[in-house]
């Protein structure tokens, strides 16, 4: 069995959370690689493995099934050291108009699921003395979004639930870091329906350097990691607008095309 140190990720098969296994692999990590669809983790975890000579487990599961941690816990073969919870998405829509059952999921895996694993797995390495979480957020966990609204409201969970946890840990060997991109090219934005939105036309940063600016920011204790200078000025923004004009701001830049 390898004495490397495991990194757990989900969302793993594309995007970010693929991209976050491969700087963890290069970093010497063994892997646990999470995500929906089978074809496309196979093929991500072959190419880990052939490329980096580390050993790549894959587990299809959907974080939507309260009972997926579970079962994702129950296949470990060992000790997960870092933990990266990539998974998630958003929906670009008005509350009312959106299904019921997709806000319901998009809580479950944003927040629930992404909390579960972190409870799973932060105690064991508080008491090993060694390791840490990943959690990616978004610039819009210091926001509002209106006609995002939910999916807002869950980052901005992830962003406190991590400075809250890094606090705690604090001292143990152990980190916590949130990663808070802007609109980075994976396939987030077409199952969110941001197409439908002006924000189509917005600049978006590759998947690889928002990944690898990630894991720099984690591998040094930082408990935010913000890539871009442009998204860096607009977190900061909230400091000096009031929170209603800025939601009304939000809204404008997120209204629907007609």
């Amino acid at each position: 069995m390898s004495d490397r140190p495991v990194a757990l990720v989900t969302g793993a098969s594309g995007g970010i959370g693929l991209e976050l296994a491969r700087c963890a692999a290069a970093d010497g990590h063994d892997l646990v690689l999470v995500a929906r669809r089978a074809d496309a983790l196979e093929a991500a975890a072959g190419e880990l493995a052939s490329r980096y000579r580390v050993a790549a487990q894959t587990i299809v599961e959907d974080l939507e099934d309260p009972a997926a941690v579970g079962r994702i816990g129950a296949r470990l073969e060992r000790p997960v050291d870092v933990l990266v919870n990539n998974a998630g998405f958003g929906i670009w829509r008005a509350f009312g108009a959106t299904d019921p059952a997709a806000i319901d999921g998009m809580v479950a895996v944003n927040v629930a699921a992404l909390t579960s694993l972190a409870r799973a797995h932060l105690p064991g390495m508080v008491e090993r003395g060694r390791g840490g979480i990943l959690n990616v957020a978004s610039v819009a966990g210091f926001l509002s979004g209106p006609n995002a609204a939910v999916y807002y409201a869950t980052k901005n969970y992830v962003v406190a639930l991590s400075e809250g946890l890094a606090e705690e840990v604090r001292g143990t060997g152990v980190t916590v870091t949130a990663l808070c991109p802007g609109p980075v090219e994976t396939g987030f934005q077409e199952r969110a329906g941001m197409h439908e939105t002006s924000m189509k036309s917005m600049a978006m940063m590759d998947a690889r350097t928002c990944a690898e600016a990630g894991w720099r920011g984690f591998r040094a204790g930082r408990v935010l990691v913000v890539p871009g200078a442009g998204n860096k000025a607009l977190v900061k923004v909230p400091r000096f607008v009031p929170r209603r004009l800025m939601a009304r701001m939000v809204a404008g830049v997120q209204r629907p095309d007609a």
